[in-house]
């Protein structure tokens, strides 16, 4: 049977077209809010990071009572280094609201998502979303989703998909988009009639999946998921089913519902509601709570794997754990504990100890992907070092094959020549490429996924920072030759002490510096990128001789370049394979491996030999 009094929905779309933003308009115009609970905008993206970024990285349940019906809602990340946390709450919805950007249309992750959410047999309801831009073109852009709908192997029934045009930063939705409405209430009225109720077995016995799991320093792991079938109350005996088969007894210690913006306290629940237990033992995502007397699991989430990989390991350069910004957490044990902590709810990331006991093979969905970890960290009191960013091969029919990704990039159509050699110099081939009539062109590739790491910065330097690119997964295939490293060498410090103005002064004249007078710097520290390919091994603390005999222009005064500061994305970009990132709660450094010059040297004599 279904339940009439529920409905289950996610909002999936790209990055960028609108989702927080459309769930604002839908909280406000719900009525059952205070003026001061939904003050400023995105107010899910609650995370400082999303704030920082403006994008959602973390999915999010809240439920919204219209017209006797309870909608739970679920916002999704749009940006495809966090495809994992759409993957594991698509199983708790019955329909997905496909947000598509009245100008821009279906983009990479739009086809990701809704490819999900087509194979888990969600109802589409298609919002054209932000049809007040003057550029809006929302009739093409329905027949772009419809075309979308086709590719991806959509059934009949499917392809008749409700659809609504809506504006979430004006708060309106109408079934014209010429015509304006003052009310976002027809999209609810819309996900009522069109959205089914959860399909449920009210008298069967429980089955809850585990899709999402947080920590409470108080009540311990709290696990979130849609009730399959049967219901549950607090101090119900129940049993966890694990991944290899065992199953865990347990007690419901505590159980809450969600309502408005966050949980309230219930005694019971029924198929069909979503719900957050505590007092389960070590529940896992994935995991099926069910009834003891007679338990079934229900099939895993299936989320796909990572394609990139870093190496975190402990913090070893001579400023670890000091300075008044040091970290409070600087051991391998504490790396290990928090690494660990993370794959409970992060269920895109994968942890492996290598040989050496202070180090670990992290390997999630991006660049982008990891350094929100490492950024999280870091926040938290960490310190570590991280190397550079390496893409997953598989030994497919006896031959290595790599991660392959399909490049979206729309620039201004005079920069276009550089886009073109930028991405065909990290061996990218051109698939299409079309001209608008706002002086942008869009251009589409498949690259390597090696061959885009470090390619945004480059791309948007070249473009005046006017490129907007998308990239997204699209298979594994025969692996190509070799992609450009970084073509300027660095310098290295060959001292430890702070930085000084006479010192800089002479470097600057053949090198871009990454630090700044009085900045502390230690031997084998990178201070700056070199003018030409080789390493320089400098001393950036070399202070001027002081003597009583004046010449002329000695005391001319010394003009020094603001020093480049790199952004944790930027700097995992930059790096090499001999080279890592150290990062503390309040500085972000480059070093190489092997601190001493003599090291750095011995090591590259045997890797010759």
């Amino acid at each position: 049977m279904r339940r009439q009094d529920v409905r289950n929905i996610a909002i999936i779309a790209h990055v960028d077209h609108g989702k927080t933003t459309l769930v604002d308009a839908l909280l406000k115009a719900s009525g059952q809010f205070r003026e001061t609970q939904l003050q400023g905008e995105c107010i899910l993206d609650s995370n400082d990071q999303e704030r920082e970024r403006g994008i959602t990285i973390l999915a999010k349940n809240i439920a919204i009572p219209y017209k006797g019906v309870k909608i739970n809602i679920i916002d999704t990340p749009g940006h495809a280094d966090f495809g994992g946390e759409v993957e594991r709450v698509l199983s708790m919805a019955d329909g997905a609201l496909v947000l598509v950007d009245a100008f821009e249309g279906p983009r990479p992750q739009t086809r990701f998502v809704l490819q999900k959410a087509l194979q888990v047999g969600l109802q589409p309801v298609v919002v054209v979303n932000k049809v007040d831009r003057p550029d809006a073109r929302p009739n093409d852009v329905l027949s772009e989703t419809f075309d979308l709908f086709v590719e991806l192997g959509a059934e009949d029934d499917v392809l008749d998909f409700p659809y609504i045009f809506a504006s979430g930063r004006s708060g309106f939705a109408t079934h014209d988009p010429a015509v304006k409405t003052d009310t976002i209430l027809p999209l609810l009225d819309l996900i009522l009639e069109k959205v089914p109720g959860p399909r449920v077995v009210q008298d069967g016995p429980l089955q809850l999946m585990v899709t999402s799991l947080t920590y409470s320093e108080f009540v311990g792991r709290i696990a979130t998921g849609r009730i399959n079938a049967g219901s549950i109350r607090v101090g119900q005996k129940v049993v966890v089913m694990k991944a290899d088969g065992k199953v865990v007894p347990s007690t419901v210690v505590n159980l809450e519902q969600f309502d408005k913006l966050g949980r309230v306290a219930a005694e019971t629940a029924t198929a069909g509601d979503i719900v957050a237990i505590t007092g389960l033992d070590t529940p896992e995502i994935g995991d099926t709570v069910a009834d003891p007397a007679n338990p079934v699991a229900l099939p895993r989430i299936s989320v796909d794997e990572p394609t990139l990989s870093m190496t975190f390991t402990v913090n070893s350069s001579p400023m670890a754990g000091q300075g008044s910004g040091a970290g409070k957490f600087l051991t391998s044990r504490h790396l290990r504990a928090r690494l660990m902590r993370e794959l409970e709810s992060n269920v895109a990331l994968r942890v492996e100890e290598l040989g050496d006991k202070d180090a670990f093979k992290v390997s999630g969905r991006g660049v982008l992907h990891l350094s929100v970890l490492i950024e999280t960290m870091r926040r938290e009191g960490y310190e570590l070092s991280v190397g550079k960013p390496q893409v997953i091969r598989k030994q497919i029919d006896g031959k290595w094959q790599e991660p392959f990704e399909l490049l979206e990039v729309d620039a201004p159509t005079n920069v276009i020549g550089p886009v073109m050699e930028l991405v065909g110099g990290r061996r990218g081939q051109l698939i299409e490429m079309s001209g608008g009539d706002n002086g942008f062109s869009h251009v589409e590739f498949s690259i390597p996924a090696r061959g885009l790491i470090g390619l945004r910065t480059k791309l948007l330097n070249a473009t005046k920072g006017e490129a907007i690119i998308h990239h997204r997964f699209e298979g594994y295939r025969e692996q190509e030759g070799e992609v450009p490293h970084r073509q300027n060498g660095v310098l290295v410090s060959q001292e430890r002490g702070k930085a000084v103005t006479f010192a800089l002064n002479k470097l600057q004249e053949r090198a871009e510096l990454f630090v700044g007078h009085g900045d502390e710097v230690y031997e084998g520290m990178i201070v700056g990128e070199n003018a030409r390919d080789n390493d320089l091994t400098v001393n950036p603390i070399r202070e001027k001789k002081l003597t009583n005999i004046r010449s002329a222009g000695a005391d001319d005064n010394i003009i020094l370049k603001p020093p480049r500061r790199m952004s944790l994305e930027a700097a995992l970009e930059y790096i090499e394979d001999d080279e890592y990132v150290e990062v503390t709660p309040t500085a972000i450094r480059l070093r190489k491996i092997r601190l001493t010059e003599n090291e750095r040297k011995q090591f590259s004599r045997s890797a010759q030999a």
